[in-house]
């Protein structure tokens, strides 16, 4: 499967494709823009999934589902978030079909035009919020932390598989509360459970950090946001957390009284993620051999493949092959035993080795014999014979190994291609021959952020949070600066 797979070198962007859809990861659709995800890659947003929401549920976040259809009025109510989504939007107009007259098909019945459009949610917080305002009374109510699983629709016009398409998975939170600084507080909280998420599951290292004003939200007076630097030099931001101040509170009349009597509007947040850290995931770990996944994701961490010449063999092999899967699930690890008799050993290497399997284990009669297994790494390519009676815990302990080495290695590409610079001309030559994070001043002007946009297609991508404050002069119009802001061509 690799054999045919395009290096990374040679085209980027055409092996991140060919590896999504040879992996089985996804596969584009009868609908333009839009995607099939496949069983593996569903896989793969199940255990993203699962994980968040546990880490939701603890910090006290409940699930509910809220309607795909937005009455387009509620979208005008908050004039920065229309303005923000205007461009995206898909919307509802009729409500019935007919066939023609002609009898060339089925059309649009003229007779059955909605009185109000309808827009195909692109998110929630219109809709939600015209909600709140039934659920939320007194500062007994708050504060109100709910968290949607759905489907999105943005009009894509240059969609790519995971990264960019009109449709997509996503979670959105949505929290209302008593003050400004529970707000804050809330919207950095998501924010640091997303770093924790991507970095200790997807073992991929983020950059924390405050967008712009002209890289915000639509609608927040504050847009927190993680960083992550992928294989080729571009950014890809990797989930984002709003503070949303009062402005949907006040287009939506939500008010709550408070331990003193007094009305007031609610201070609210949004955040999310979405299928597209799938694309992170594969971007960031993956090679020309194919996918390279990080254990705690992987759908199968294990597989272990039998090798026989006849029946006689098969089944002794089976044997020490399904005690040593019990033992393994029986510490918790996730195993599948391929013992289809429609494909050669060679074969099922090559393709648990494409789908990122981390670790594969062949077993044969000569392993029988001696009490021995094959164990083989995906992330270093490399295999060792391992006692059996010491495989179990070889493997656990690889689990951890593995997931640790994937993080590590993805922080090293970063931190060698991670550059300060000092002038504009220099900014231009590293950004042209190296890419990667560069970290530059500015001079906090929209005016000097577009010119270098324009000129360059690099953007802010945030003004990091973990970073001291060192003052300086702008690289372009050497006006004080702050601090340094972080820089890159972005997906």
């Amino acid at each position: 499967m690799a054999k045919n797979l395009t290096t990374r070198s040679e085209d980027y962007s055409k092996w991140y494709n060919d590896l999504v859809i040879r992996a089985d990861l996804a596969e584009n659709s009868g609908v333009r823009g839009c995607m099939v995800i496949k069983p593996y890659g569903y896989a793969i947003w199940e255990k993203m999934q699962a994980e968040l929401d546990r880490m939701f549920k603890e910090t006290g976040h409940q699930n509910a589902y809220f309607p795909l259809f937005i009455p387009i009025s509620y979208f005008s109510k908050e004039a920065s978030h229309v303005d923000g989504f205007a461009k995206e939007c898909a919307i509802v107009t009729h409500y019935r079909l007919k066939n023609a007259d002609d009898g060339s098909g089925v059309v649009v019945d003229p007779e059955a035009k909605l009185e109000e459009e309808l827009i195909v949610r692109p998110t929630s917080e219109t809709i939600i919020w015209y909600t709140f305002r039934k659920w939320v009374q007194s500062y007994r109510d708050l504060p109100l932390l709910i968290n949607q699983w759905a489907n999105v629709v943005r009009w894509e016009m240059r969609p790519r598989l995971f990264l960019r398409t009109t449709e997509f998975l996503w979670q959105e939170g949505h929290t209302a509360h008593a003050t400004k600084d529970e707000a804050i507080a809330e919207a950095e909280l998501m924010l640091n459970i997303y770093t924790k998420f991507v970095e200790e599951f997807m073992a991929v290292p983020v950059i924390k950090g405050i967008k712009t004003d002209s890289e915000r939200f639509a609608g927040a007076l504050e847009t927190y946001c993680i960083e992550a630097l992928m294989q080729d030099g571009k950014a890809l931001q990797a989930g984002t957390s709003h503070y949303l101040g009062q402005n949907f509170a006040k287009a939506f009349d939500v008010k709550f009284t408070d331990k003193e009597g007094k009305r007031d509007y609610v201070w609210a947040t949004s955040w999310g993620v979405s299928t597209r850290l799938i694309g992170a995931l594969i971007m960031t770990h993956s090679d020309d051999n194919g996918l390279v996944l990080p254990p705690k994701l992987a759908p199968d961490q294990v597989v272990i493949i039998p090798i026989y010449r006849n029946e006689e063999q098969l089944a002794d092999v089976s044997k020490v092959a399904e005690q040593l899967m019990t033992e393994l699930r029986s510490k918790g690890i996730r195993v599948k035993f391929d013992n289809r008799d429609t494909h050669k050993p060679g074969w099922k290497f090559n393709e648990y080795e494409f789908k990122g399997v981390p670790v594969r284990i062949a077993i044969g009669p000569k392993d029988v014999e001696n009490g021995t297994v094959e164990i083989a790494r995906r992330d270093t390519l490399t295999k060792e014979l391992v006692p059996i009676e010491d495989a179990i815990n070889k493997i656990v302990a690889l689990m951890t190994e593995i997931q640790e080495n994937l993080y590590n290695r993805a922080a090293q590409y970063r931190a060698e291609n991670t550059t300060e610079v000092s002038g504009y001309e220099q900014f231009k030559k590293v950004l042209d021959t190296k890419g990667g994070f560069i970290l530059a001043h500015w001079d906090g002007t929209n005016e000097t952020e577009e010119l270098i946009k324009n000129e360059t297609k690099a953007t802010i991508r945030c003004i990091p949070l973990d970073d001291e404050n060192k003052p300086g002069s702008c690289m372009v119009t050497g006006k004080p600066s702050a601090r340094k802001v972080l820089f890159a061509k972005a997906y």
